[in-house]
């Protein structure tokens, strides 16, 4: 659940109404992963006693002028059994950190209190906090059952189907919660993303308007209707609203890597970039602004830029195999080979299936002079291969026997004449890239050279191999990057 956040002065005075006011009052705190929303449902309850009145006053007082933790510290000095002042001390403790002991004394008042919802709902944030999934999931269900439209419950079981991307049933409990609480806006929230993801994008805008409605500086309602224009291609519109978002909240990288999104597409491509960056500088452990502006950066030409944020993006993000891809093929150009092997072995490990890895790999060996270690990988990979006329074995067994070049070609040849239109450029120019590489590594430059130009003339060519052959054929800037790599 979103983290409801209030000032001293908003909570001291629900604390003060609620306790001091009403003594042991059904005072009940939203379900969340730091700050306490408290929301006044008095039921009649006994008026405290006058030591607790007054003590409910100090605790106000520090509250509004000093921290949670002054607050906690007149505790020491207090004896009370009343559970809406001890409710607010777990409470307290809590927010300053000391999740232990506010689940103690949490399980404490549950132990005596077994069915008041607001203390069920108290052991909720604590169980939540200690990370007692079963505990906490057993003092849902017992809300559930004695209040089944309980928003704050509701909220909480409908995030956790979130979590488990089951978006519909999630939606039920959202659903649940605002019927229950219309002004719920954390209940609306649920509902517009849950809607959202399920592509019903006129109830999700719905859903987000409606906050708006009550919270104007609702700056996730924003963003989110930023995402809305943003996928119908009104990029102007969808700034509109992002910019409003960041306005109210400009701490958060999210919001940047959607303004990023935004100004790219408007053709904005420096706007996008300082976006981009700001949202690495608020995040610099998400690999996702990396990868955008290493994106943004290759499709401006500016290779060296682009190569560190791939270099960043695997850092962050292992599991990323498309940037280690783009790292080797930025390590080759610049003629660090050994680097590029690396590179390329990640990324098959998380794409097996694609040849073009172990071909890339047994190529930089060669470039390396590791003959022996070049033949030894090859051949491990392409003994695993079943079918032994796909063009996949052939290939890797010419790279293995360092012959059989007419026989490849022919195959390839083959696959361009006879696979559905549509796939014949990339695949075949796919081959044809390792076909001319071949040759490269044997030194016959003039074939080599006639297959980059053959590949560089395909229209909107979809593998990355194109930009290999594109860089072989302009032997200049080759060298250039290659005096770079060497810094």
């Amino acid at each position: 659940m979103k983290i409801v956040r209030k000032s001293c002065a908003a909570f001291v005075s629900a604390c003060i109404f609620a306790v001091g006011a009403f003594g042991a009052s059904n005072s009940s705190s939203s379900i969340s992963s730091g700050g306490v929303k408290t929301v006044n449902r008095v039921s009649g309850a006994a008026v405290s006693s006058p030591s607790d009145a007054q003590f409910a006053a100090e605790l106000g007082n520090a509250l509004e002028n000093g921290t949670a933790e002054d607050a906690l510290k007149l505790f020491d000095s207090h004896s009370t059994d009343d559970p809406g002042l001890l409710s607010l001390k777990a409470s307290l403790l809590l927010s300053s950190g000391d999740v232990k002991s506010a689940s103690a004394l949490a399980s404490k008042l549950l132990k005596d209190n077994p069915e008041d919802i607001d203390i069920l709902t108290l052991n909720v944030m604590t169980a939540k906090q200690s990370g007692d999934t079963v505990k906490k999931n057993q003092c849902l269900r017992k809300i559930i059952a004695l209040d089944p439209k309980n928003p704050d419950a509701n909220i909480e079981l409908g995030d956790e189907q979130a979590l488990r991307k089951d978006f519909n049933r999630a939606l039920g409990y959202y659903r649940t919660a605002w019927m229950s609480e219309a002004t719920n806006t954390t209940a609306w929230f649920g509902y517009g993303k849950m809607n959202y993801y399920l592509s019903k994008d006129k109830d999700a805008r719905r859903a987000f308007e409606r906050i708006l409605t009550m919270d104007p500086e609702n700056d996730q309602a924003l963003a989110y209707l930023g995402k809305l224009e943003g996928e119908n291609k009104k990029y102007k519109s969808a700034k509109e609203y992002i910019d409003r978002a960041i306005a109210i909240n400009p701490n958060s990288s999210d919001y940047y890597l959607d303004l990023g999104t935004y100004d790219r597409f408007l053709g904005k491509y420096d706007e996008a970039e300082g976006a981009w960056q700001r949202a690495v500088e608020l995040d610099p452990n998400y690999f996702l602004g990396y990868a955008y502006l290493a994106g943004l950066y290759d499709e401006q030409e500016k290779e060296d830029k682009a190569f560190e944020c791939y270099k960043q993006v695997v850092l962050k993000n292992p599991g990323y195999y498309y940037a280690y891809e783009s790292i080797g093929m930025h390590a080759w150009r610049t003629g660090d080979f050994e680097f590029a092997r690396k590179a390329f072995l990640e990324a098959a490990k998380y794409n097996a299936e694609n040849v073009s890895y172990p071909l890339m790999v047994t190529a930089c060996l060669y470039k390396q002079n590791k003959v022996k270690d070049a033949r030894d990988y090859s051949e491990s990979v392409y003994r695993k291969i079943q079918d032994k006329s796909s063009v996949d074995y052939k290939m890797l067994r010419m790279y293995h026997d360092q012959m059989g070049d007419n026989d490849v070609t022919l195959a390839v040849q083959k696959l361009g004449n006879n696979a559905e239109k549509g796939n014949i450029t990339s695949n075949r120019g796919k081959y044809l890239y390792y076909l001319a590489l071949y040759y490269d590594i044997k030194g016959d430059v003039s074939l080599a050279q006639k297959f980059y130009a053959e590949i560089c003339a395909i229209q909107s060519p979809m593998f990355f191999e194109y930009r290999l052959a594109k860089w072989s054929l302009n032997p200049d800037s080759d060298e250039a990057a290659r005096e770079v790599g060497k810094k």
